[in-house]
């Protein structure tokens, strides 16, 4: 099912939340690029989403969140830097990656109406990962992550080209001491400028 809508639609959100309900996969906007999501609580909507893309089996993806309650929930508090970095970059296209446990989890806010409606309507984070098979180029349109995953998915939301067009900018931050994992739509001077202000 592919549905086409720029706002948050309450029907097109219900057909989303009803799929991830259901263990399926579903292709949502950002302002980066399309992402590949399931329910980050359900087993083998996880296995399903590695499977379908083709991902080394244990290579960590990020959990999309509404706000930064999803994280404590979880049981991961948030450093001084990591709150600065939220509430400078969030909603945005910054990954942090936080200490989890004995490892360390990543977390999106996205700065798209609809996934965060989406996001919202679940009521818990969303595991996901770019909407494209490992190795093929990101997903800046629902058309090429169609071409990409085909009917692998069950609810396709149609937002339009991606605004950024690259990926989010991945930092992980353990003790107050920031580690930049990935440049993407933040530079490493705008992560940084956060510290020096």
């Amino acid at each position: 099912m592919v549905i086409t809508v720029t706002d948050p639609d309450p029907a097109a959100v219900a057909d989303a939340v009803s799929a991830l309900a259901r263990g399926e996969l579903i292709v949502i906007p950002t302002e980066t690029v399309y992402g590949l999501a399931a329910d980050a609580d359900n087993p083998a909507a996880l296995k399903r989403l590695y499977d379908v893309k083709d991902r080394e089996e244990g290579k960590p993806v990020a959990s999309l969140i509404s706000n930064t309650d999803m994280i404590e929930h979880t049981g991961i508090q948030l450093s001084n830097s990591a709150k600065l970095l939220a509430e400078a970059f969030w909603p945005g296209p910054l990954t942090l990656i936080l200490p989890s446990g004995g490892g360390f989890r990543g977390f999106r806010m996205p700065d798209h109406p609809v996934a965060l409606a989406v996001i919202r309507a679940h009521g818990r984070p969303l595991a996901a990962s770019s909407a494209n098979r490992s190795g093929e180029p990101d997903a800046t349109t629902v058309e090429e992550a169609m071409a990409s995953l085909g009917d692998s998915v069950s609810v396709y939301i149609d937002s339009g080209p991606a605004r950024h067009k690259t990926p989010s900018t991945v930092v992980r931050v353990d003790r107050d001491e920031l580690h930049i994992l990935r440049e993407g739509a933040l530079t490493d001077s705008d992560i940084r400028a956060v510290f020096r202000n």
